[in-house]
C-alpha cells in the first residue's frame, strides 16, 4: 500500500530523544546537524570503532556541539531511542548482529545506505524487521568527512525510505519527520525497486565517470597533457569518481544485478551509436543528442 508514495512530514512532534550514530561523514553528519538545528534536546551518540584514535571530524562534531557524546563501547548504545547506520553498505550489514543482543525492543534502527537488499535480507535473517527502516537520502559529494556536511547538503533531495513488511507506521512517520528536518521530500519503495532504481541513476554513472579517468590516465603521454588540458565538461562528468573507493566497492558488490543489467544496456547503447557514428549518419547523431538534452532538461 506505502510503496512508490511521496510523503511529506506529518506534524509529529518527536518526543525527546537519544540517537546513536554509526559513521559520522558526509550524509551522517548532515542528518545530525539538523536533529540537533530543528530538535537541540534530542541526545546524540556517535559510536568510534577506533578507540582511543578519535578522528578529526569527531573532534570537530564534539566541539559544534552537533554531538552530545563519543562512546566507544556499542552497549552505550542500549538506552538509544534509534541508530543511524552510516558506514559502507556492508559494514552497515555486518553491525546488525552486533546491536541485535544490545538495542531496546522499541529502538528504531535506520541506516542510509544506497544499496537496500542485503540489509532487508540481513535484518529478515536476524528477526529486527519490527524495528528496521531503510533511509537513503539521495544527496552527496565526492567529499568525504563530517568536516564537509552541512544543513543544506540534503535540502531539497529525495529520502527514499523502505520499510519492511513488519515496519511500524510509526516508525515510517519518525524517519520522515528527520527527513523533514533536512527540508527532504520522501518516497516509500520496496528495496528491490530501490536498487533497480540507484543502480541505473547512481551507481552505473559512478562506473562511467570512473572508467572515464582511467581511459585518460591510460592514454595520457609523458608529458601528461590531457591532464593539463581538463576542462569544465570532463570535470563536471567525472567529478564522482573522487568518492570514496570503499564506498563504492561495497556498492558493486551487494548491488551487483542490477548494476549488471544498466551495463549491459549502456553498451548496447555505445554499440548502436558506434555504427551511426561509423556511418556519419547526421540525422541519427542529431537525434542522439536531441533526445538526451530533452530528456535532462525535464528532470535537472
Amino acid at each position: 500500500q506505502r510503496k512508490g508514495k511521496v510523503q511529506i512530514a506529518i506534524g509529529i512532534t518527536m518526543k525527546k530523544q537519544t540517537i546513536g550514530f554509526i559513521g559520522l561523514g558526509l550524509i551522517g553528519g548532515s542528518i545530525a546537524r539538523c536533529i540537533k538545528a530543528n530538535a537541540p534536546e534530542h541526545s546524540i551518540y556517535v559510536y568510534n570503532a577506533r578507540h582511543p584514535y578519535i578522528k578529526e571530524g569527531l573532534k570537530l562534531a564534539l566541539e559544534e556541539h552537533t554531538i552530545d557524546n563519543i562512546v566507544s563501547d556499542l552497549s552505550d548504545f542500549s538506552d538509544c531511542d534509534m541508530i543511524f547506520l552510516c558506514a559502507p553498505v556492508m559494514v552497515n550489514v555486518s553491525y546488525l548482529e552486533k546491536l541485535k543482543s544490545i538495542i531496546k525492543p522499541d529502538c528504531i534502527l535506520t541506516d542510509v545506505g544506497s544499496v537496500k537488499k542485503d540489509i532487508h535480507d540481513a535484518v529478515k535473517r536476524l528477526d529486527l524487521e519490527s524495528q528496521f527502516v531503510g533511509g537513503h537520502p539521495m544527496a552527496g559529494s565526492e567529499k568525504i568527512g563530517y568536516e564537509h556536511s552541512s544543513l543544506d547538503m540534503l535540502k531539497d533531495a529525495y529520502y527514499l525510505i523502505t520499510p519492511t513488511t513488519k515496519t511500524p507506521e510509526s516508525m515510517v512517520h519518525t524517519l520522515t519527520e528527520i527527513a523533514d528536518y533536512c527540508h527532504c521530500r520522501t518516497m516509500i519503495l520496496d528495496a528491490e525497486q530501490h536498487d533497480d532504481a540507484t543502480a541505473a541513476i547512481s551507481h552505473v554513472p559512478h562506473v562511467i565517470a570512473a572508467n572515464l579517468v582511467n581511459m585518460v590516465a591510460k592514454h595520457d603521454n609523458l608529458e601528461q597533457h590531457m591532464r593539463h588540458l581538463l576542462a569544465g565538461g570532463f570535470k563536471s562528468t567525472t567529478r564522482i569518481a573522487s568518492s570514496s573507493p570503499e564506498m563504492w566497492q561495497n556498492i558493486c558488490l551487494t548491488n551487483t544485478e542490477s548494476i549488471l543489467k544498466y551495463l549491459d544496456s549502456y553498451q548496447e547503447s555505445l554499440a548502436e551509436f558506434k555504427e551511426v557514428l561509423k556511418n556519419k549518419d547526421k540525422e541519427k547523431i542529431m537525434e542522439f543528442f536531441a533526445q538526451a538534452k530533452e530528456y535532462r532538461d525535464s528532470v535537472l
